[in-house]
């Protein structure tokens, strides 16, 4: 009797250390710090970028207890370099990149090539003043779908003065012979209109990487919107824009593609009002044409883009082959701003560390703050959410 009280008050002495010891093994949450490179978040139609959808938010995080803030947003820009003789460059690695915003380098925090599925407005211009008949067009747009993976989606987008959406975003490649073969001619061209109808209201709302191909001869005639109004939106979009131009009084030989981008005089291009206008006779002017050109440069300028030129419908369709290619061939760069916080345009240039290579990229992008109504104990209350990360779908 007397060794079992013994062995009873043994254990009631042993007890509280015990317990004690179990209280001292519970783990505690740790904050990840920013500056390591964050893996931008996947997205429904693949990466992207990008100025991409809306932006993709990669944000690194603190934890307090079970509060969650984001402290900074990461910026990504898709790139495309070649070289001289238009090749696609494939064996660049992160120091090979220089990232300036506003004239201050960025360090590169996130490097990654992109092959990922993607998805594409085509836009035909089938007004009256297009050189090609609209069974020619036809033919190339079936020639660029044929170009995409199985994986990539169309949106097919048709106007003259009027703006038809022949397809929603869709794989289907019989889908899409239908709906490109509903395109028919009409009359004035809203070009401006459905450059902001298919930015702001088609692919606003569609993540991951998105690209506008649009094919026209560049002039407008009817469009309610303003030239200087549209490449805004442009601007701050997250699409790269590549136009394929044709017809009209072009300088240069007929049939070459991949032309360069075309400066506007002191960067600030043609204010316009509305539309365009036509010449004596009602058909387009020279002027007219070269307005035109002068617009579908800035378009891909501000978006990352570039202007592809064709005199025929093979050409038309060697420049659709080389946009899908290039959007199958990008590097993304990520970084930090280290100007957080300021809202407005923001200048920016991607440098690569080799002469024999050429970036593209766009040359800026819009940082705004957007305000969402926050659930707080007390009801419903608009605050300032922290700066939206922006994902960019090109750089220059």
């Amino acid at each position: 009797m007397k060794k079992f009280l013994f062995v009873l008050f043994a254990l009631l002495l042993l007890a509280p250390s015990a317990v004690a010891q179990s209280g001292r093994n519970r783990g505690v949450p740790t904050a990840d710090k920013p500056g390591g490179p964050a893996k931008p978040p996947t997205t429904e139609a693949g990466a992207d970028d990008g100025p991409a959808a809306n932006p993709a938010d990669a944000q690194p995080e603190s934890v307090e207890g079970d509060v969650v803030r984001v402290e900074t947003s990461l910026v990504t820009i898709p790139v495309s370099v070649r070289d001289r003789q238009g090749r696609y460059a494939p064996d660049l690695r992160r120091e090979d990149f220089r990232v300036f915003e506003d004239g201050v380098e960025q360090r590169v925090a996130y490097f990654a090539t992109v092959d990922q599925p993607f998805t594409v407005a085509l836009v035909l211009d089938t007004s009256g003043s297009t050189e090609f008949s609209i069974g020619e067009m036809q033919r190339a747009a079936y020639a660029f779908v044929e170009q995409l993976k199985p994986a990539d989606r169309v949106t097919v987008i048709a106007f003259d003065d009027r703006i038809d959406v022949l397809c929603e975003p869709t794989s289907d490649r019989a889908a899409l012979q239908r709906a490109i073969r509903r395109a028919g001619s009409g009359g004035g061209t809203r070009l401006y209109d459905a450059v902001e109808f298919t930015l702001k209201k088609r692919l606003a709302q569609i993540s991951g990487r998105k690209a506008m191909v649009i094919l026209t001869d560049g002039v407008d005639t009817t469009s309610h919107t303003s030239y200087n109004k549209s490449l805004l939106v442009a601007e701050a979009s997250d699409t790269i824009v590549y136009p394929v131009s044709y017809g009209g009084f072009r300088s240069g030989t007929p049939g070459v593609l991949g032309a360069p981008r075309i400066p506007l005089p002191g960067g600030g291009g043609i204010i316009i009002g509305g539309g365009g206008g036509t010449g004596a006779a009602g058909g387009p002017t020279a002027a007219d044409y070269a307005r035109g050109d002068a617009y579908l440069g800035e378009l891909a300028l501000r978006t990352g883009g570039r202007v592809y030129r064709g005199s025929s419908v093979i050409n038309i369709s060697q420049a659709f082959a080389w946009v899908a290619e290039e959007l199958r061939r990008q590097y993304s760069l990520g970084y930090y701003p280290k100007a957080a916080g300021r809202e407005g345009r923001r200048r920016l240039k991607v440098e690569v560390g080799r002469p024999e290579l050429v970036v593209q990229a766009r040359d800026g992008y819009v940082y705004t703050k957007k305000r969402e109504e926050t659930k707080e104990a007390g009801g419903a209350s608009p605050k300032d959410a922290d700066a939206q990360p922006r994902r960019l779908n090109g750089a220059r």
